[in-house]
């Protein structure tokens, strides 16, 4: 009797082609490991992008997803659910924000902004509704984030962008004072850390600048942390480390320990013009995803939490400092806490390939940038593997 054989398929078969995957595909995690479906381990120093900042299956959040689970999935936002009222008042009490608004992404977030931000103007001026934002920026790939998201390469093919959308250089004031001063603006968007173009830190001029202009010319100054807030860089927020406040605070990726969830942190002035039905979401503020974001956010707010996330942050750049001197292939090590990018000398791609191939998960990002975005309880022991793998990758 012959035997028969099942024909491997391509799993990308099955998709629309917006995302360039390889097999195989993943089935378990536990802290920063991950475990494909053949049984190789991974060392998992991209987090899902940012999301899984407690690592995989952290025993809380197991917890957490049980307990709520057996509760409540979903309720109509024409009503509470208590999980959403707990984490708008974290929120609000580690914060700036007066008030919350729940969404189910980052690009809802940004979204939520722009509205936000447009309606308190109308009531300003009809022709204040401009929003800036930068260079190099990414704020998400719906059509209002997408248009806030000054790269031609996202653009491309789906053109028009919204109307009054406006692109300053980075980090230069003088530019971005001339575009300013030519429009009535409603918003100014910005990531005081770069992570899509690779971990570009906004200076203190420039958020200085932002700030006194915005408050002079009545303009919402929007900060995204979509990718750089809840302790990537080693503070609670990134604003804190610039010693200002935004004034609206796009929220995501971590903050839902690994389900979909979004938020806006806004000050009250800036949201006080809302009625209801101006703006809404189904799904945002699910009772799971905010009974999760309640612990993340118990858990990463704590002082030692976040001095662990500077310890460890510190101690990956220094490895990879020394990594630069005896290879000759790095640029330079940037970024703060463990949002760390390495700009290479040459071709990043082939080098995420072989990291892939021995293991370890790292993410490409623009301006030939590789990002080490490791969950926030990495170890040193963890860092110390991460970082041989890649030196292997670099001299293969």
């Amino acid at each position: 009797m012959a035997s028969s054989s099942k024909k491997s398929i391509d799993p990308n078969s099955y998709f629309a082609n917006t995302y360039a995957r390889s097999a195989p595909a993943f089935v378990k995690g536990k802290g920063v490991q991950l475990v494909d479906e053949s049984g190789k381990q991974y060392l998992d120093f991209g987090s899902g992008v940012a999301v899984t900042a407690l690592g995989h299956t952290h025993p809380a959040l197991v917890k957490v997803l049980k307990e709520q689970g057996a509760k409540l999935l979903h309720v109509s936002n024409h009503y509470f659910a208590v999980p959403q009222i707990e984490l708008a008042k974290l929120l609000i009490k580690h914060s700036f924000g007066d008030k919350v608004f729940l969404c189910n992404s980052g690009t809802e977030a940004i979204e939520a902004c722009i509205k936000f931000a447009r309606k308190r103007a109308s009531a300003i001026s009809a022709n204040k509704y401009h929003v800036l934002s930068f260079v190099d920026g990414f704020h998400g790939r719906t059509y209002g984030a997408l248009s806030a998201t000054a790269q031609k390469k996202f653009h491309e093919g789906f053109g028009p962008m919204l109307e009054g959308f406006h692109y300053a250089p980075w980090n230069d004031v003088a530019a971005a004072k001339a575009i300013l001063d030519a429009h009535e603006f409603a918003a100014i968007i910005i990531e005081p850390i770069q992570g899509e173009s690779g971990i570009n830190a906004a200076t203190p001029e420039m958020i200085a600048f932002l700030r006194q202009y915005a408050t002079e010319k009545q303009i919402a100054l929007v900060f995204d942390e979509i990718q750089c807030g809840m302790a990537r860089t080693g503070t609670l927020w990134a604003y804190e480390q610039y010693g200002v406040a935004p004034d609206l605070m796009a929220l995501a990726k971590p903050l839902g320990g690994g389900l979909p969830l979004g938020a806006v942190v806004c000050k009250e002035e800036f949201v006080k013009t809302l009625a209801p039905g101006d703006h809404g979401t189904t799904f945002g503020g699910n009772p799971l995803a905010c009974a999760l974001g309640v612990e993340v956010l118990k858990l990463i707010a704590a002082k030692s939490f976040l001095a662990s996330v500077r310890q460890n942050g510190a101690y990956l750049k220094k490895q990879l400092q020394g990594l630069a001197k005896s290879t000759g292939r790095i640029k330079a090590v940037l970024g703060t806490g463990l949002m760390v990018g390495v700009r290479m000398n040459d071709d990043m791609t082939p080098i995420v390939a072989r990291c892939k191939a021995e293991g370890l998960l790292v993410l490409k990002a623009g301006n030939n940038t590789i990002r080490f975005l490791p969950p926030l309880t990495v170890t040193k022991k963890e860092i110390d593997k991460a970082v041989a793998v890649f030196a292997k990758a670099l001299t293969a």
